[in-house]
């Protein structure tokens, strides 16, 4: 039952992620067309929000991982 639990986190984390990652880029690049004199500023913003969004992943991983091993 923990392999369940286990593959159901990584899986819901991985397809938030996934997700949340393609609408920050989507909206990044958009915003870069409209007003490219502001392209510098956009993307840092960008790596920081992806960076931000990349740690839910990680966070279901090791979740995934104490629910397998201790258990």
């Amino acid at each position: 039952m923990n392999f369940i639990g286990a593959g159901i986190a990584i899986l819901g984390a991985a397809i938030g992620a996934g997700y949340g990652n393609g609408k920050v880029i989507s909206k990044a690049i958009e915003s870069m067309a409209r007003q490219p004199e502001m392209s510098g500023q956009i993307r840092s913003t960008m790596f920081i929000g992806v960076g931000l969004i990349e740690a839910v992943p990680i966070l279901g991983v090791v979740l995934a991982m104490l629910m397998v091993f201790q258990g």
